[in-house]
């Protein structure tokens, strides 16, 4: 079966992004499949390809995964007109290659939301298998943060979203609530499975270099956030915790942020400005690089802000990835990430806006150190049983695959 895959932000290991597209289509070439990924160039991906762009799209084959990269940059820096444009031009680019490609089934997943339109475009007009993956309830985010606020531009969203479900024979949500939301819209539940991120157990788990920046001591506990550095992550909230812990006292915990996004120039200026020396900021590095951080860390950061549409309407790349590195979590939201390291004993969830509760944690963890080895401990397994990047892809593979037309 040949299974053309549209992510606008696809990804091999060597970029600095989530790579469960890149997992998914290799699961496919595996088991005997086809596969087509058509991207775009995403500022911290990185496609496999380094050929130069030929009428604005280059090509080649990436570890058995024939990949389509049209030459449009795209980075979280960008503004909301910047950004529109670049998915409008996506998706008109995917149409005409899924109206003029050969293949079996067309995969869309979002985000953005325009991604669902090639999709679309080969369900009605060539009459093929369509399977669309939602990874975030589109309009309903962009509404409950106040990002966008034209009644017209939500409805047209609304309309956007409904037809891509509903165009769709089959659907997959990362979370309960993603699953809830396209159910809401209609979908039968038959039609929808809940596949969500996973723990990348080969990359995070294995023998790793493992390094700290020159600011942490070996004796800090280090608590990473990895991900990025914009309005939906919240991480005003850190600085917040990590102002308590200045005002009393406490230099055994250190908190490190990696990572990129629109916000990252404001909150390295807030830092300086309060002199919060136990904050680092770091730049995107690659998945190999990433491990060896995580292994020498103390506790993965779980950041997002308080919107109630995140509580179970996300599936954090980096909530897995800290799980796969065996460290307990510290979340900042209720939902279901939230009950998941409750119940399995693997890590701190704290109220929402809450920076003297959040710094608390933070000191229980510098003064319980074999906690946090327990924790860390438990998170692994739960990484093993529940989230193993193998057989979800399996799941997927059978999902995608196995599709009615």
């Amino acid at each position: 079966m040949h299974v053309l895959y549209f992510h606008q932000h696809f990804s091999t290991p060597q970029g600095a992004t989530g790579i469960r597209s890149y997992q998914m289509a290799r699961k496919l070439i595996d088991q005997g499949h086809q596969v087509t990924m058509v991207c775009g160039s995403y500022g911290i991906g990185n496609t496999g390809l380094e050929g130069e762009f030929v009428k604005g799209k280059r090509t080649g084959l990436v570890q058995g995964i024939q990949v389509v990269e049209f030459n449009l940059q795209y980075s979280n820096t960008d503004g909301f007109l910047t950004r529109t444009l670049t998915f409008l031009l996506f998706a008109w680019r995917s149409v005409l290659l899924a109206l003029t490609l050969k293949y079996d089934v067309v995969f869309a997943t979002s985000t953005p939301l325009t991604a669902g339109i090639p999709g679309i475009a080969a369900r009605w007009l060539k009459r093929k298998t369509f399977v669309f993956e939602v990874r975030d309830l589109w309009p309903e985010l962009p509404r409950e943060m106040g990002v966008i606020k034209n009644p017209f531009v939500l409805a047209a969203m609304s309309c956007l979203e409904w037809l891509s479900y509903r165009s769709a024979h089959r659907c997959i949500g990362l979370s309960p609530g993603i699953v809830a939301g396209i159910e809401r819209r209609g979908v039968k539940p038959y039609k929808v499975k809940m596949i969500p991120n996973g723990c990348d157990l080969d990359i995070f788990s294995g023998e790793q270099t493992t390094w700290r920046p020159k600011d942490v001591l070996a004796d800090d506990v280090m608590a990473v956030f990895t991900g990025t550095h914009g309005m939906a992550n919240g991480l005003d909230a850190v600085l917040d915790a990590a102002s308590v812990l200045k005002s009393r006292g406490v230099d055994t915990v250190k908190i490190v942020l990696i990572g990129a996004g629109q916000l990252k120039t404001r909150l390295k200026t807030r830092a300086d400005q309060e002199n919060l020396s136990n904050v680092i900021f770091l730049d995107p590095v690659g998945k190999s690089q990433l491990a060896g951080l995580m292994a020498s860390s103390n506790l993965g950061l779980q950041i997002l802000a308080n919107v109630p549409a995140f509580y179970y309407g996300t599936s954090p790349n980096k909530f897995f990835d800290y799980l796969a590195s065996g460290i307990p979590v510290l979340t900042n939201y209720p939902g279901w990430v939230a009950e998941l390291i409750l119940e399995n004993d693997c890590g701190y969830a704290v109220p929402p806006e809450d920076p003297e509760a959040f710094a608390e944690a933070l000191v229980h963890a510098s003064s319980h150190r074999d906690d946090l080895i327990r924790q860390g401990q438990h998170a692994r397994l739960l990484a093993q049983r529940e989230f193993s990047r193998e057989q979800l892809a399996n799941a997927w593979v059978s999902w995608v695959c196995e599709c009615p037309s």
